[in-house]
């Protein structure tokens, strides 16, 4: 699918309900399977994750149903279902392998559950992109527990040969990505006995692991991390049933805030946006930074109005806030001077390399744009952006490479361009926010959306 966006559209104004966290959503999800008993979920992402993780869920056992129940307040796509859990004992529901989608959170949470099995297999029907993403350092830490693995190379497909794991010391790096950390959490309650997680380098994203805490203390087990989040003592216990609210997503509102600051005198407000655990809130001190005008306002839901000003560069520290990089990079790609993003490093092994590729793209539309390799900078992996206030030509296609965020990046630059910019591949859009094109239009933007 391409989407054509229409350079006819002078701001952007009006008001929608931020789509349900996907962060959220797949943790809220896997603590329900967890539990034995039944437990509501509502404001459930519709998003290709959700789904994941559900598929995943009910192949371990669970089973899972809409339900009736009135939806959470403001709530707009989200829907509510009722997980019946397999409470802390996975089975095979059916033979052969669980197939994790292009999923790459669902992937690392589903293998540390399925280390309970005595034998699972994860496949993905998406080579090019989640089976090239690596899990070495989760497998590693799988075996010290006492599971067996076989990969190719820590990518899929992926064999584990579990069951009668082992508690006491386990440890795993969190340098690449603190999903591990986050399957590990989950995992250990479960295992039988104390388990004490110790993070070696460095720990990249800490703002998911503070989900995943969120989640799993509500759900009632008991976890003592260090403030740093480097260790972790986990006791046995059992998930309890409850109900959950998941609440509005940052990281995807972070696109639509970063497209009413690109386009002159736009003024938006989005609802549902709680000042939680979701790092990505740090994308409206980051915008308000760069000039636009935000306002958190409080209510049942709260809401952020942002309003557009003048926007200037601004240097922006990605680990903060991972995944709102891109939709920050495309409002720079408008302010006066220089932006830098750095600490981005890990960006390289998400749905694609989320550095050298849309730098690649964004010079096709004729954005003066480097990584920090190019330039000397102290930080090789850094994207550097000199922005342009005046936009650009377009009327040319970009590759969405695969990726919800590249396609969000494309789409707020498109917003910008004279002769309107085409996205190829935009079908992607739906792993994340599929309501993404359908909230920009409500906010008067003008798109297509073709085969």
């Amino acid at each position: 699918m391409n989407a054509i966006i229409e350079p006819s559209a002078r701001r952007l104004s009006g008001f929608v309900m931020a789509q349900p966290s996907k962060n959220y959503t797949t943790r809220r999800l896997l603590a329900a399977g967890l539990a034995r008993g039944s437990s509501l979920v509502r404001n459930v992402a519709t998003s290709d994750d959700a789904a994941a993780m559900r598929r995943a869920l009910e192949a371990f056992g669970a089973r899972i149903e809409s339900s009736s129940s009135r939806p959470a307040a403001g709530a707009d796509s989200g829907t509510s279902l009722v997980v019946h859990g397999f409470g802390g004992h996975p089975r095979l529901a059916a033979p052969g392998p669980v197939d994790a989608g292009n999923a790459g959170a669902v992937l690392r949470f589903i293998l540390g559950i399925g280390a309970l099995l005595p034998e699972v297999s994860f496949i993905t029907g998406f080579p090019q992109s989640l089976g090239k993403r690596p899990n070495s350092d989760l497998l590693d830490a799988l075996e010290q527990m006492g599971c067996r693995t076989e990969s190719r190379g820590g990518c899929l497909p992926i064999t584990l040969r579990g069951g009668g794991l082992r508690g006491g010391k386990v440890s795993v790096n969190g340098a690449n990505s603190s999903q591990f950390v986050s399957s590990l959490l989950f995992l250990a309650p479960l295992v039988g006995e104390p388990v004490d997680i110790s993070v070696t380098g460095k720990l990249v994203s800490k703002a998911p692991v503070r989900q995943t805490l969120e989640t799993l203390r509500a759900a009632g087990i008991s976890i003592n991390a260090d403030d740093d989040l480097m260790r972790f003592h986990i006791e046995p216990g059992e998930y309890r049933s409850r109900d959950f609210t998941v609440n509005g997503d940052w990281p995807g509102s972070t696109a639509l805030l970063a497209a009413a600051a690109a386009v002159a005198g736009s003024e938006i407000q989005i609802g549902g946006l709680y000042q939680d655990a979701q790092g990505e809130r740090a994308a409206a001190d980051a915008l308000e930074r760069m000039g636009a005008r935000v306002e958190h306002i409080g209510g049942a839901p709260p809401a952020v109005r942002l309003r557009a000003g003048v926007l200037r560069g601004v240097e922006f520290d990605g680990d903060t806030a991972t995944d709102a990089v891109l939709a920050l990079a495309g409002a720079a790609c408008f302010a006066r001077g220089r932006s830098r993003f750095y600490n981005i490093a890990n960006l390289r092994i998400k749905e694609c390399d989320r550095i050298s590729e849309p730098v690649a793209e964004m010079r096709k539309i004729g954005v003066r744009c480097w990584e920090g390799r190019e330039l000397d900078d102290p930080d090789p992996d850094a994207m550097i952006i000199e922005g342009n206030p005046d936009g650009y030509e377009g009327g040319i296609e970009a590759d969405g490479r695969g990726d919800h965020r590249v396609i969000m990046l494309l789409t707020i630059i498109g917003l910008g361009c004279r002769r309107g910019l085409t996205v190829r591949g935009a079908e992607h859009i739906s792993k994340s926010y599929p309501d993404f094109f359908r909230h920009l239009e409500i906010l008067g933007a003008n798109l297509l959306l073709r085969p």
